[in-house]
């Protein structure tokens, strides 16, 4: 495992003083210069949580699901990632981690002033919804409310008067994720900023598929945990409660590695 460190500003250009000319301090580099190899990050007691479906697989497939499949990158000093997946007759659940180191090439940015920018890209594109505006579900499917996207809108439709609405037997009360407390939020207290997304989509056979997000920064270093469920019965609804919990107990996990 590779361990994060502090960066030495290796991978920062060099200023290009002039003789005789004043002299201009570069911007900090950031904290990490070094990520944790993936796949092996998650603890196989949260994994065994997050993947009920491995459990009654037979122990050399077990052994597959928890290894994880590592993503694709180019440098590993740069980006990593792993995803793992397991089904089971009830339901299927998915989960993908990603981190990204940022490095700025300005010798006027700071390595976390960069990464905070690319962190808020990511925010932004989520479109939270704006506190005290009545939550993502307040304006009907017709009339979405300015910034939301169509995966948000998704999370919507079960409302009165929705032209798209399904039959109330195909739609549980349950199935809006924007209860008090439950709604796509910003987080405290994990690692610098972070936020949570939930999105409630529908998969090619009508199932209803929820997606929890966590991104977080921690100096220079940017995590997202991705978890997601499908339950093999269209008429069920992932709880919101329970992915949302699952997946900031990893988040919290892995801004404590980053820490040690």
């Amino acid at each position: 495992m590779v361990v994060a460190g502090c960066s030495s500003g290796a991978d920062r250009p060099a200023l290009d003083a002039k003789p005789g000319g004043p002299t201009t301090s570069a911007a900090p580099p950031g904290k990490y210069r070094t990520l944790r190899e993936p796949c092996g990050s998650v603890p196989r007691s949260t994994l065994k949580a997050l993947l009920p479906g491995a459990a009654a697989l037979p122990e050399d497939q077990q052994e597959k699901v928890y290894d994880g499949t590592a993503s694709v990158t180019y440098d590993t000093d740069r980006r990593v990632g792993c995803s793992w997946k397991a089904d089971s007759p009830d339901a299927s659940h998915q989960l993908v981690i990603d981190l990204e180191r940022v490095v700025s090439y300005d010798p006027g940015v700071s390595d976390d002033d960069r990464a905070q920018a690319v962190y808020l890209e990511k925010e932004t594109a989520a479109a939270l919804p704006v506190p005290g505006a009545g939550g993502a579900s307040s304006p009907p499917p017709s009339s979405p409310a300015p910034g939301t996207d169509a995966d948000t809108e998704t999370t919507t439709q079960s409302g009165p008067g929705s032209e798209t609405a399904a039959p109330p037997s195909e739609t549980p009360p349950s199935e809006t994720p924007s209860a008090e407390g439950l709604e796509p939020r910003l987080l405290d207290g994990l690692g610098d900023v972070a936020f949570l997304n939930d999105v409630l989509a529908r998969s090619g056979s009508a199932a209803r598929h929820r997606t929890v997000s966590v991104v977080f920064r921690t100096s220079n270093v940017i995590v997202t945990v991705r978890y997601s469920e499908q339950p093999a019965r269209p008429a069920e609804v992932p709880d919101s409660r329970e992915l949302q919990e699952k997946a900031r107990q990893l988040a919290r996990t892995l801004a404590d590695q980053l820490n040690e």
